[in-house]
């Protein structure tokens, strides 16, 4: 949380290049508390499922819980849902045949809480990479993961960070190029113990300029942006050797390597702070910590997460063949055996093994699947906008049930088209772009064209709260304040032959502001030969 704190401002701004040390925030107390983050809680997700099913629970329930998360995603962590929602099961729906982003360093942010449960246990960190990282990740992808959680394993016994990045490496093929990375990093580190500038510009040179190091890389090798989880990995570990066990200073190199400089420091942070532990947390790293506030798409606060994590620890220990014994006085004892891990077999994104077996999930599995992918051009980009509305002393969600005039006759308001494409979304009605501000509603209205009479079902999205009226009727309501997610609602519908008018009612809050809708049939398939006009 504290590096995602301070680097989130600086994230992916510097891309090939060292940030400025003037351009890097003054910590502040209250920068800890970072709820809203996905770099904090897609994570979550994954103890979730632990806390319900158990370390023994399937990977195909992994996939199954991870498709049904709410929250918007990005590269490996959205390839993979998406093929989860499309019925691709893991762990294909993180291969590389089927996941174009399986390098890059999705699983590698959110694995902190594999070694966070797995206090001296590499292997169980392995294996939870096993269920949760495959779910979006492969290979370096993968391994980033993999060599994070056993660096957090090795940290709660060891404060010497080349002792924990040795132990990180044991956790990943040898072969892998990620291993190599990490293998430079400390050669590097000890050819130039004082100069960490100058050890970036060979990690720069090799691994982001070198096309032989970016073979999987999502944007193309000759891209500023990289996104790969092995120069990323490679910032980690820059800020825990350069860092010297201070925070300050841990935090602020990870962050200035730039690329994504808010996910780098909070590894490498929550490593340190491992190291040291809770209670030896300088204040200002722990004074304004807010143990009340829910992490966002989660059922967690930092007490109820606290809770869940110490319960695993303890069913960790145990299933591993160790002890939790109590002295007289009531003092827990932990006893924990030694274990070397074993890293898997190696595996590369550029050189895939062909996936074996049955790739999607059945139909019961797909029947646990609440969410379906709408390809974006499925979505109807044809609308009329009306509004915004607003009521003096109503918020959003109470505007809901206020009828505004064209909610009694089309005709009324003041309609226009609604933009999309050029500086607006190609298939998302992006509301946020009209003028109105906070507390408003407004209407969307097209006709839907039908050969036949017939069944369907729509598929909807929206920020904040939806009604929907197909021919005059009232359909669906949803009075919510929450993002946006494709496809979120669905419903089934009667089409009647010719044209059916459709009206959308959208409420805002605060924050974003969207829309986007899709036909389909019976199967989640978009209607072939449907017409749509806005008039």
């Amino acid at each position: 949380m504290a590096g995602v704190g301070l680097g989130g401002p600086t994230e992916f701004k510097w891309e090939g290049e060292i940030i400025p040390e003037d351009r890097i925030p003054a910590w502040e107390p209250g920068m800890v508390n970072q709820f809203h983050q996905d770099d904090i809680y897609v994570e979550m997700t994954f103890l979730r499922t632990l806390e319900k099913y158990g370390f023994d629970v399937s990977i195909r329930q992994a996939g199954i819980d991870f498709a049904n998360s709410k929250y918007d995603l990005w590269h490996a962590n959205k390839a993979g849902r998406d093929n989860l929602r499309n019925g691709i099961a893991p762990p294909a729906s993180g291969h590389p045949s089927y996941n174009q982003h399986a390098d890059d360093i999705d699983y590698q942010i959110e694995a902190d809480y594999a070694g966070l449960i797995s206090p001296g246990l590499p292997d169980q960190a392995i294996m939870l990479g096993e269920i949760f990282g495959r779910l979006m990740n492969y290979g370096d992808g993968l391994y980033g993961g993999n060599f994070v959680a056993g660096m957090y394993a090795e940290a709660f016994f060891e404060n010497d960070m080349v002792k924990i990045v040795k132990a990180g490496l044991k956790c990943i093929p040898e072969g892998s190029q990620y291993y190599e990375c990490i293998t430079d990093v400390l050669k590097w580190y000890k050819e130039n113990p004082n100069d960490w500038e100058k050890t970036w510009g060979m990690i720069n040179e090799k691994y982001h300029l070198n096309p032989e190091y970016r073979k999987f890389t999502c944007s193309g090798p000759g891209d500023s942006f990289n996104i790969d989880a092995k120069i990323n990995g490679a910032y980690i570990v820059m800020g825990m050797l350069y860092g010297e066990g201070d925070i300050e200073k841990t935090l602020t190199i990870s962050t200035r390597c730039g690329q994504d400089s808010d996910c780098n420091p909070a590894n490498s942070g929550g490593i340190l702070f491992t190291t040291i532990g809770f209670e030896n947390l300088p204040d200002e790293y722990k004074s304004a910590l807010d143990y009340n506030t829910k992490f966002s798409y989660t059922d967690y606060n930092v007490s109820e997460l606290i809770d869940v994590c110490a319960k695993l620890v303890r069913d960790a220990v145990i299933r591993n063949g160790g002890k939790i014994e109590t002295d007289k006085n009531g003092k827990e004892y932990f006893l924990i055996p030694v274990k070397e891990p074993v890293p898997g077999n190696l595996e590369q994104c550029y050189d895939a093994t062909p996936v074996a077996g049955n790739i999607h999930f059945t139909d019961e599995e797909m029947a646990q699947i609440r969410f379906k992918v709408i390809p974006p051009d499925a979505h109807i980009t044809e609308w009329k906008v009306s509004g915004p509305y607003s009521r003096e002393g109503l918020n959003g969600f109470q505007l809901f049930d206020v009828a505004f005039p064209p909610e009694t006759d089309l005709k009324k308001g003041d309609w226009k088209y609604m933009p999309f494409g050029g500086e607006y979304s190609k298939w998302i009605a992006e509301l946020s772009k009209m003028p109105g501000g906070e507390n408003v509603v407004a209407y969307l209205k097209t006709n839907i064209f039908a050969e036949t009479d017939m069944d369907a079902i729509i598929y909807l999205g929206s920020d904040d709260g939806i009604k929907v009226w197909l021919n005059g009727q009232l359909v669906h309501q949803n009075n919510v304040h929450r993002g946006f997610t494709a496809g979120e609602d669905s419903f089934p519908v009667k089409l009647k032959k010719g044209w059916n008018s459709c009206l959308l009612k959208v409420t805002q809050g605060t924050g974003g502001w969207e829309a986007a809708m899709a036909i389909c049939d019976a199967n989640g398939k978009p209607l072939e030969g449907m017409k749509y006009k806005a008039e």
